[in-house]
């Protein structure tokens, strides 16, 4: 170990590897390598990091895998250079907000294989991350601040405890992989379109009956649903109730149609009123009649045939649709079944 730290210090290396050697501690020495891009620390019993490692401003690259530490260490949020961070296989409960908000130029971060319950809101600070991973955690949450990671190209939160995933993931636009296997995910929010880029999804072995709305639009190469509670198409009688809508549904609508018109007086004098704005975007509209409305009148399913995906289980997956009324559900020549609850 000492001979490759001197190597490295006389020989001004940008390169020092300390994997595997057996060490609890870093050596203090290593701070003297002030030229260093990339340190490995792998599969050692590590527990920390002495704060002399703050001199270290071009190190790029760190992996402390495997090692004794049980949080982030604090020194970490002050290599501003850093660009990969592995942390995976260690006892980390706690993800500091302090630190994780000074490595706002990190592009991979890899977690996997710790303890860690949450994670910060700061984690919005790492603008420019590009890959995360923090498979095989106690995560019980995303947080919303995720969206504000648009250069994600790549998420792994499989084998964690999430029963939901925030709307806000779907604003990382270039996201093209995103594993959520083995959680607790009763569904997927609405509006997965958005991720027009997304070409691997493995959501298997969670607690999902349907995919949203437009799912089979996605670009997507390969699919990994094995495991899921999704529902069956097995025809069974129902019973209509009587259609009545509020008049603030009627409202909605009408408002709704008209604002679809540039030249209209609402299209024009909606934006004087954010407060109706917002409310009216939350508004959808009939998968069959293409008719806007505000609240959802009836939840259906179709049964789509993925083509040129990679599966693992069935081709045929179920996916929801929203249509306005019992007049549409009722029209021949459609697809949409309508879902009934046990």
């Amino acid at each position: 170990m000492a001979e490759s730290v001197v190597r490295a210090l006389y020989g001004r290396g940008t390169s020092l590897t300390l994997a595997s050697k057996k060490i609890k501690e870093v050596p203090k020495c290593v701070s003297r390598l002030t030229n260093l891009s990339v340190l490995l620390l792998n599969n050692n019993s590590i527990s920390a990091l002495p704060a002399e490692l703050l001199s270290l401003q071009h190190l790029a690259e760190l992996n402390l895998g495997n090692n004794a530490l049980k949080e982030v260490p604090a020194v970490l949020g002050h290599l501003e250079s850093l660009k990969k961070l592995y942390l995976f296989s260690n006892q980390i409960t706690v993800v500091p907000p302090e630190v994780i908000g000074g490595l706002q130029n990190l592009v991979v971060l890899n977690l996997n294989h710790n303890q860690i319950q949450r994670l910060p809101p700061e984690i919005k600070s790492l603008s420019r991350l590009q890959r995360l991973s923090v498979l095989d955690n106690k995560l019980e949450e995303v947080p919303v601040e995720l969206g504000h990671l648009t250069s994600l190209s790549e998420i792994n939160l499989t084998s964690n405890h999430l029963s939901w995933l925030p709307q806000q993931l779907y604003q990382c636009k270039e996201l093209t992989k995103l594993y959520v296997a083995r959680n607790k995910l009763t569904s997927l929010p609405e509006g997965i379109g958005t991720l027009a880029k997304l070409q691997v999804l493995d959501v298997a072995g969670n607690k999902l009956s349907m995919f949203p709305v437009e799912f089979h639009l996605l670009p997507l190469k390969e699919v990994y649903c094995e495991g899921n509670r999704f529902v069956r198409c097995e025809p069974m009688a129902s019973v209509q109730d009587a259609e009545v809508l509020s008049l603030k549904e009627l409202v909605a609508r009408f408002v709704l149609r008209e604002d679809r018109n540039r030249s209209s007086l609402v299209h024009r004098m909606l934006p004087h009123y954010p407060f109706l704005t917002d409310l009216l975007a939350n508004g959808s509209r009939c998968a069959l009649c293409l008719g806007p409305f505000l609240t959802t009148w009836l939840e259906c399913v179709h049964f789509i045939r993925l083509k040129d995906v990679k599966v693992r289980s069935s081709l045929t997956i179920p996916v929801r649709a929203l249509l306005c009324s019992y007049k549409c559900f009722n029209a021949d020549g459609h697809s949409y079944y309508g879902v009934a609850k046990r």
